[in-house]
């Protein structure tokens, strides 16, 4: 038996019972619509609710882990356990009353990812991933594609946490022309899962905090792709540039993305 077992089975369950509940209230409060915000301005009581939902559920099954999640910040425990908790990624799509929104769930071991799983309860999908298991889709297994052009790509992005929008638009100048098309679906939980089953080659983020791409990290390094910062380094628990990718096209977009090149000026 896995020795992650206990805590993917505590993971599967925490990450159903916290989309069932949003699924509840999803579409119901219309005055969620008037918000017209964006994901990084958007806050609801929906996703403070779901938070205190899923690190309770944590804590009970295991009392003696530490917990980073996106509403509550860090609950200190053993580091050698830490769960990286984002109850409602996709915030502004929920309040848009889109579909497109997940729940996200990491577990790290001694600074390893070791289990991550994405539910996006209003699709119907749940993506899991345990190291050296594979990653999975509704119980099937998933990989990358196999596509070896960026002309031939689709690419998601999202803007993270940046804030400079000319920077944004510059990346966005150098990448699109190279590109089949760039999309973006307002969930980096959803987005990053995407890249581990297929439907895209990649996704670049900027300025990303952990939680919201912790468990999109495992499933693409688990699908077979690939996951660094712009330079080319390795994720690391904090925010950062990024890119997953089916590691075909990876250096090509890294090509596009990194900053120096005098023919796209400074930053």
């Amino acid at each position: 038996m896995s020795p992650y077992a206990p805590m993917r089975v505590t993971m599967e369950g925490v990450a159903r019972r916290a989309g069932d509940f949003l699924m509840e209230h999803f579409r119901e409060d219309p005055g969620l619509l008037r918000m017209r915000t964006t994901a990084k301005e958007a806050a609801t009581a929906y996703d403070k609710a779901a938070d205190s939902l899923v690190v309770r559920a944590i804590r009970e099954a295991h009392p003696g882990h530490s917990i980073l999640s996106e509403e509550g910040g860090m609950l200190a425990g053993d580091l050698d356990w830490l769960w990286v908790v984002d109850s409602l990624d996709g915030t502004a799509d929920f309040a848009d009353w889109n579909p497109l929104f997940a729940v996200c769930l990491a577990l790290r071991h001694k600074e390893e990812l070791v289990l991550g799983a994405v539910y996006a309860p209003a699709i119907g999908e749940f993506y899991v991933a345990e190291k050296g298991q594979g990653a999975y889709l509704n119980g099937r297994r998933i990989r990358v594609s196999d596509i070896s052009s960026l002309a031939d790509s689709y690419i998601f992005y999202c803007e993270g946490g940046e804030k400079d929008r000319a920077r944004t638009g510059r990346l966005m100048g150098w990448v699109y022309p190279q590109v089949k098309d760039i999309r973006k679906l307002g969930s980096a939980g959803l987005e990053t899962a995407w890249v581990a089953a297929g439907k895209g080659e990649a996704y670049f983020t900027t300025a990303i905090e952990p939680w919201d791409v912790a468990p999109g990290v495992l499933l693409v390094r688990e699908a077979g792709g690939q996951v660094t910062d712009f330079a080319g380094r390795p994720w690391q628990l904090e925010r950062s540039d990024l890119v997953f990718s089916n590691g075909r096209v990876h250096s090509g977009l890294l090509d596009l993305l990194r900053p120096g090149d005098s023919e796209r000026g400074s930053w």
